[in-house]
């Protein structure tokens, strides 16, 4: 697996597993199935519900600790400098685990700067390694980024061949933040597999075109963290590693970025109030 370089020193794999969307009772067995495939990245969150699942899974795996980088995020709910501070302790105790390797704020909404504070110290404290943002555009990244004692290791972002987040890496760069990409194979969008640049270095190198896509996020040096719930695929997925595309063919892909949908944007006052009210209709066990 190849890794990179965070910029507070610490190295950590390129490619990982997602659990978005994975149940809490699948879950464990998925993550057991990917470490066994050989993943050491695997992403979750409290707002996925299903931390539980993966501490069960890490604690089975037969892996040492060691040689797995588990990353969490903090939940709009939980923001704000205690609350934050208590939802790091809960997500430890779920994950069974000492320490996180990497946490991230969720959402650029709510008390996030407390929730920032109450992650420095969880670093200090020696709770976290590496801390960071996800779904912060360039305006808020930049303000979190300047007001930060702790430089954000990490934003996760939606990147893809679709949306390839050019703006974004432009602005994190200065502060050696690097993007890390949910919905790395465009979330099933069927129009991955018909686009003519995409089928054609399929065939050339004799992959899928799911595996060009993550190729192409790895060349670039973003973190890729594709979700599968079945073995066959998340080995294909970390099949990705044993060809290269030609610059001239990572600058073929770059046309298909696409301008951003308005209503997934965090910039829409709708999506805004659905992710304020996200726990009241996902969470499990009704709980705020």
């Amino acid at each position: 697996m190849q890794t990179v370089k965070l910029n507070n020193g610490i190295e950590m794999p390129v490619l990982g597993y997602g659990v978005f969307q994975v149940s809490p009772q699948e879950c464990e067995r998925c993550v057991l199935d990917a470490i066994g495939a050989g993943y050491r990245l695997i992403d979750t969150a409290q707002a996925y519900y299903n931390e539980e699942g993966v501490g069960a899974a890490v604690a089975k795996c037969g892996v040492p600790r060691s040689e797995l980088f588990l990353t969490t995020k903090v939940w709009i709910t939980n923001a704000g400098e205690e609350k934050a501070a208590r939802s790091i302790h809960e997500s430890l105790r779920k994950l069974r685990t000492d320490y996180i390797d990497l946490l991230l704020i969720h959402q650029p909404f709510g008390d996030y700067p407390g929730t920032w504070r109450a992650m420095e110290q969880a670093v200090r404290d020696g709770k976290v390694r590496a801390i960071g943002l996800s779904n912060f555009y360039p305006d808020r990244f930049v303000d979190m980024a300047e007001y930060a004692g702790i430089k954000p290791a990490v934003n996760q972002l939606k990147t893809n061949v679709f949306s390839q987040q050019w703006d974004a890496e432009a602005e994190m760069k200065p502060y050696g933040t690097r993007i890390m990409a949910w919905g790395p194979l465009a979330q099933g969008d069927p129009d991955l597999t018909t686009r003519p640049a995409m089928a054609g270095l399929a065939e050339k190198y004799g992959k899928t075109v799911q595996q060009v896509a993550l190729r192409y996020l790895v060349q670039r040096g973003i973190i890729a963290i594709p979700k599968s719930t079945h073995r066959e695929r998340m080995e294909q997925n970390l099949d990705v590693f044993d060809f290269a595309l030609t610059v001239e063919e990572m600058e073929g892909i770059r046309p298909l970025d696409k301008p951003a949908d308005f209503r997934w944007s965090h910039r829409n006052p709708e999506l805004v109030k659905f992710l304020l009210n996200y726990d009241k209709q996902f969470n499990p066990d009704n709980k705020k």
